[in-house]
């Protein structure tokens, strides 16, 4: 029997052997109360503070720098309505990409008065057209991603976060598609990130807030984390977490070698052996490790739920899936191919043999799906 092939570690990466062994260890010592005087307490605390250590090393800013949340969802709406809600005097604008993931849109309609700027065909933000909002009145934060979590192509982080400064706006960065695969230009406010995209456990997400930068979160606050997420943190969780982006930045150029590679094949395998595919996203300047393709006359769920009976583990953003029955946002925005759409994102433990497989399957599945509806 063919081995199972996991292919969506874009979504989210298998826990990393340095991260188990850590958690393991800390279920047992890191469990109380960091906020408490007592020797658990204290021992938890210092767990704690490891972890941020850690993280914030990582990601090249201070310990007092590094605010844990729940989730990387968590991350965006605290830091984002967090910064808005600071910034009231000025106003409520806020400015993003029409690509941000689901979270910032969520978040910046709720913060106030989202504007959205186009991107172009290969996803990447229209810089002119930034910089114009950024010069209207009223803007209270910009948001850009560093790099797109559908089709990998990297947004001009530098370019913006200068036009950001020169208007005095904060910008949040996404990072969570970048970090542990890519380095993310410096002139940010705030940066975010998930763990479970580099190997560590769910449930830990990451806020990054440089010095200066105002937050005045809009909910009931406690003393933990700046108010930014209230309540007691799972430190075993934490510290594997750091644990995980510490090994995983060790890994990272070795691993990125081997998945520019087998990505760049991929592309040209795909387009030369099946007809009436796009393959979207920018060919050069993107992410390393993800590859995104439409094939036109396919159902994006019936080709994911195929591939997984083959034995791969795939993700689509296109229409007609059941649970939302829209089209990517991301893609429509680049104004490509919507229908038939697949992501491939490779992680630590994918081979060449498993991409060499799903090039030779992939074909053949397309094929059975349109002739299925008479195509």
């Amino acid at each position: 029997m063919t081995s199972r092939a996991y292919l969506d570690a874009a979504t989210a990466e298998p826990l990393h052997p340095a991260a188990r062994e850590v958690l393991l260890s800390a279920l047992d010592s890191g469990w109380a109360d960091p906020a408490r005087l007592h020797h658990e307490g204290r021992t938890a605390r210092l767990l704690l503070d490891n972890a941020r250590a850690v993280l914030a090393e990582s990601i090249g800013v201070r310990p007092d720098e590094v605010f844990l949340t729940t989730s990387g969802t968590a991350a965006i709406h605290s830091g984002l309505l967090a910064v808005t809600a600071a910034r009231r005097r000025v106003g409520d604008r806020v400015v993003h990409s029409a690509v941000e993931h689901s979270a910032v849109l969520h978040a910046a309609a709720a913060a106030g008065t989202a504007n959205e700027v186009a991107v172009d065909a290969l996803g990447r933000v229209d810089v002119e057209a930034f910089a114009a909002q950024l010069e209207q009145p009223g803007v209270a934060v910009a948001a850009l991603q560093s790099a797109n979590h559908e089709v990998a192509t990297r947004q001009p982080i530098a370019e913006v976060a200068e036009l950001c400064q020169t208007h005095q706006v904060p910008l949040l960065v996404d990072a969570a598609a970048s970090i542990a695969h890519d380095v993310v230009p410096a002139g940010w406010s705030v940066l975010t990130a998930s763990a479970h995209k580099w190997g560590g456990p769910a449930g830990v997400g990451v806020v990054a807030v440089r010095k200066g930068t105002r937050l005045a979160p809009a909910w009931p606050v406690d003393e933990r984390e700046d108010g930014l997420s209230p309540g007691h943190p799972n430190v075993p969780a934490a510290l594997a977490a750091a644990a995980a982006l510490q090994a995983r930045l060790t890994e990272a150029d070795e691993l990125n070698k081997q998945h520019w590679a087998w990505i760049d094949e991929l592309r040209h395998r795909v387009a030369a052996d099946i007809p009436d595919v796009e393959v979207v996203g920018d060919p050069d300047d993107r992410l390393p490790h993800v590859l995104t393709f439409s094939c036109l006359y396919v159902d994006g769920e019936a080709l994911v739920t195929a591939l997984d009976a083959e034995g791969f583990s795939v993700s689509s953003g296109s229409a007609c899936t059941a649970s939302t029955l829209r089209p990517s946002h991301v893609l429509a925005a680049m104004g490509v191919l919507t229908h038939g759409n697949v992501r491939i994102s490779l992680g630590r433990t994918s081979t060449h043999e498993e991409v060499d497989r799903f090039a030779i399957v992939l074909p053949g599945i397309v094929r059975r799906i349109r002739a299925e509806v008479g195509m």
